[in-house]
């Protein structure tokens, strides 16, 4: 059995939890190295105490299933079956406690699960799930330097397709096809160019905007590569940019530098914020910078932690994250320079290296 099932098994012995079952489906992946998407199809990873794991598949991912599992128990259902009847027979009698991914688990599967089951108490298992992602092992660092690797490739042949007159939406095309031609499996989120104005909206849409001449030309994009998310943000000067937008450029930079900085082992998440606020605001553009330092990065994009000036949490040695200040002026433009960072026994280790000082393209 895998040392992630045990830590779970733990868990349950602790809490006096009788079965586990994980459906979301990067846990069962993190739990048992088969990675799919089941779209509508129940897949279930059950856990009982004291007895060894299953796995409930759709028919048509078993032969995947039996070559990438740790779980060598598979069971499967097809279209026409009813998987919760399955589920129900395979259960050891007595289930009193059932313990769920409550933040995943949507109404109708738990009413349809409630009554396979019959058990008493439904716990939560989301909290030791995400206390183990939290911390990336050194195989899940490994991919997820190869995430970055493959995003900043990308990056680089991205902005060689930047001149005046090509359309965001066309960047995004060129950037989404490097993608995969470099080996990701997809991008991490909706991939966002924003030329001039736009880039002062932090979620703007990418569009028919084409770039200019004298404007900020914002990139944001990841890819998922090996199951893990990259995510980076840069921001570039197309031409001759104002004194204002090379000052609010230089702020956000040397805010990025100073969280970095600030990143150690045995300090809060809310230091981080604090440490590139502090300084945007002494800049005159507090008002300008409106969300997050950062969030926890792994198999998803955005997961656990959240990197605010309220989480008195402290860092420990292998969590991974982004730090990326931003301002963003209405009718000036913004930028926002984004890094994805690695805690260390000894500090941080930035995973991203793609330069960060003003790069002036055209």
């Amino acid at each position: 059995m895998n040392t992630r099932i045990e830590q779970l098994i733990a868990y349950m012995d602790q809490r006096e939890i009788d079965a586990v079952l994980i459906t979301m489906p990067k846990h069962v992946y993190y739990l048992t190295g088969f990675a799919s998407d089941p779209h509508e199809r129940f897949l279930g990873l059950l856990i009982p105490r004291g007895a060894e794991p299953l796995l409930i598949v759709p028919a048509l991912d078993l032969e995947a299933a039996q070559a990438a599992s740790t779980v060598k128990a598979i069971h499967t259902h097809t279209d026409t079956d009813n998987p919760y009847e399955i589920l129900s027979k395979l259960l050891p009698s007595g289930i009193r406690t059932l313990g769920l991914e409550k933040d995943y688990m949507t109404v109708s599967r738990f009413e349809a699960i409630s009554r396979a089951v019959g058990a008493a108490v439904y716990a939560d298992i989301d909290e030791p799930l995400r206390e183990m992602r939290v911390i990336k092992t050194p195989d899940e660092v490994i991919r997820m330097k190869h995430a970055v690797r493959i995003i900043e490739d990308v990056l680089q042949a991205g902005i060689a397709q930047v001149k005046p007159g090509v359309t965001e939406i066309e960047l995004v095309a060129e950037l989404e096809y490097q993608m995969k031609k470099l080996g990701a499996s997809g991008p991490s989120f909706a991939t966002m160019v924003l030329a001039g104005e736009k880039s002062a909206m932090p979620h703007g849409v990418p569009g028919s905007r084409a770039v200019r001449e004298g404007e900020l030309l914002l990139f944001d994009l990841g890819v998922y590569a090996d199951g893990y998310a990259s995510d980076i943000t840069r921001t570039f000067a197309i031409g001759d940019i104002s004194e204002e937008q090379a000052k609010i450029y230089q702020t956000v930079l040397q805010a990025n530098l100073l969280a970095i900085e600030a990143t150690r082992p045995g300090a809060t998440l809310a230091s981080l914020d604090h440490a590139a606020r502090e300084h945007i605001t002494g800049a005159g553009y507090g008002a300008y910078f409106m969300h997050r330092l950062g969030h926890g990065l792994g198999m998803d994009v955005h997961e656990y932690p959240s990197v605010h000036g309220q989480n008195q949490e402290l860092l420990r040695s292998g969590m991974v994250f982004t730090i990326e200040p931003g301002i963003y002026v209405p009718g000036v433009g913004g930028v926002r320079i984004e890094d994805d960072v690695l805690v260390t026994d000894s500090g941080v280790e930035v995973l991203t290296s793609f330069p960060k000082g003003l790069t002036v393209i055209g």
